[in-house]
């Protein structure tokens, strides 16, 4: 994997950087060693989430507290912070973009001094709301690789949800999701893997929150990562392979719980199933070959996609269950094992 320095880029450009202004000058006459790629600019997530900026969260929202005690919960500004600073630290020579920023479940309040007004005369100012539900993701777009025709950056991110914690009793350890893995720019869906998610940290304080970010982050192994996924792209399913595989998935949700528990578990709605199967013929980039067939890569990603639908607190947990579905098939096609139901 080729990695790039912000510093070594403006160096091959031979540009300078105007310290008043901190916009860099390029010498526009010298060839730039790769072009610029412009993508879409989908959302990672959609669902009911809305995008909303790290200013918002600082100036428009009140921060949750624990009721028993009144002791505040580490906020959702707070957590992103926290990762920016990890990231700043783990990879100080790099590009880091801003973090995109989703929310979802509003909750909303007012202040004491409107407690007799009427929801539609409220003012701006006597209105009070917070996000139950909150998703991000960095990416730092200078660590790229190229994966079946798509270009993929490193990326992390986390949630928060604030309706997995007892805010009705005392302060104790706050739980938080946090991964590290890639985004495919083509369509902005995650790639994450089980070695760069962890499902619930449990951390009482800041500096511990920090300190299990920077673990995981060094703990890492990109290049694992991406050769798992490359090898996706080297497995194909039949027309009648990948119809196997859907009504499989359809039927999964609807077996008596003893046979469900002898078989590896698919965490896609019904829907989201739906989803996948309209998108092997109608989605631009991942859809079938002409002769029908489609490689687990594409596969992958249709998965991926239908799991934009999701809530924020199941999507990350999704997602990586959708990395170790599209392995499990193609383990299965190199001579079986626990997936094979899919596909029998």
């Amino acid at each position: 994997m080729e990695i790039v320095s912000v510093a070594e880029l403006n160096k091959q450009r031979n540009g300078t950087l105007n310290s008043s202004e901190g916009i860099p000058e390029i010498v526009h006459d010298l060839q730039i060693p790769s072009e610029n790629k412009v993508y879409p600019q989908n959302p990672f997530i959609e669902a009911n989430t809305k995008e909303v900026s790290l200013s918002s969260l600082k100036h428009d929202c009140i921060i949750p507290v624990f009721s028993k005690d009144n002791e505040k919960t580490l906020a959702h500004q707070e957590f992103i912070e926290i990762a920016q600073n990890c990231v700043g630290k783990v990879f100080s020579h790099h590009t880091i973009e801003t973090p995109e920023i989703r929310v979802s479940h509003q909750i909303k309040g007012r202040v004491p001094s409107a407690i007799h007004k009427s929801a539609k005369d409220l003012l701006d100012h006597e209105r009070t709301q917070y996000f139950e539900r909150m998703a991000f993701i960095i990416r730092i777009p200078s660590i790229t690789e190229t994966i079946n025709g798509n270009e993929v950056a490193l990326t992390v991110g986390g949630v928060r949800a604030y309706n997995q914690e007892n805010l009705y009793n005392r302060k104790t350890y706050e739980k938080f999701k946090f991964f590290v893995g890639f985004q495919n720019m083509v369509c902005c869906n995650l790639c994450i893997s089980t070695d760069g998610y962890q499902e619930e940290m449990r951390v009482g304080n800041y500096s511990e929150l920090q300190s299990k970010i920077l673990e995981l982050i060094q703990n890492y192994n990109p290049e694992n990562h991406l050769q798992e996924m490359r090898q996706l792209s080297e497995h194909n399913l039949t027309e009648k392979q990948f119809a196997q595989l859907i009504g499989r998935a359809r039927l999964y949700h609807y077996l008596p719980k003893q046979e469900k528990s002898l078989i590896p578990e698919l965490l896609l709605n019904d829907g989201q199933i739906s989803t996948v199967a309209k998108d092997y013929y109608l989605d631009d980039s991942f859809c079938r070959n002409e002769d029908g067939n489609i490689n687990l890569w594409n596969v992958y990603n249709l998965f991926t996609g239908a799991n934009k639908s999701s809530y924020i607190d199941s999507f990350l947990s999704r997602n990586v269950n959708a990395f170790e579905f599209a392995n499990g098939l193609k383990s299965t096609l190199n001579g079986g094992s626990s997936y094979s139901w899919f596909l029998s």
